[in-house]
């Protein structure tokens, strides 16, 4: 019988509820009737927790999704404020995909996952459709798993 994981041993986001924001948010697609989307789902070290392509998905959206997770991460806030700073500071993104060895995508969709003491448990990046469509579905997967959005927003 298999053990279960030393509390010490989880960064951030469960399985379980990685695989609720996961499907949560394709169910949000699904309903808004957007193009094939991807969700990948990081834990608080940037880690894998989940990752979800949709049946059509073009290749290359596993990487956006984890490079939009990622960039929010990378950078302590949601890839909405990366996207504003990319506009007006093009210099310094340019630095951070330098960094980040291309990493980081800065473009809404990549949102973090915060417990209600505002503890940071992770990211989740979706590629697929338009960036803020994409965002949209990762802010219901997260309610939907009853966490708190991260978008880079100020509250």
């Amino acid at each position: 019988m298999p053990q279960p994981a030393h509390p010490a041993a989880i960064n951030g986001l469960t399985l379980a509820q990685a695989e609720t924001i996961a499907a949560a948010a394709l169910a949000k697609g699904r309903a808004l009737g957007l193009l094939p989307l991807c969700v990948v789902v990081l834990d608080a070290g940037g880690q894998l927790k989940s990752a979800k392509r949709e049946d059509g998905a073009s290749i290359l959206r596993p990487e956006i999704a984890t490079g939009k997770a990622f960039g929010a991460l990378a950078m302590g806030f949601g890839t909405r404020e990366l996207a504003r700073r990319a506009q007006s500071v093009p210099g310094f993104t340019n630095a951070l995909s330098d960094l980040t060895g291309g990493r980081a995508v800065p473009v809404p969709g990549g949102v973090l996952v915060r417990d209600t003491n505002n503890v940071l448990l992770g990211a989740v990046g979706i590629s697929g459709d338009a960036s803020p469509k994409d965002e949209e579905c990762c802010i219901a997967g997260i309610e939907a798993a009853g966490l708190l959005v991260d978008t880079g927003d100020p509250a």
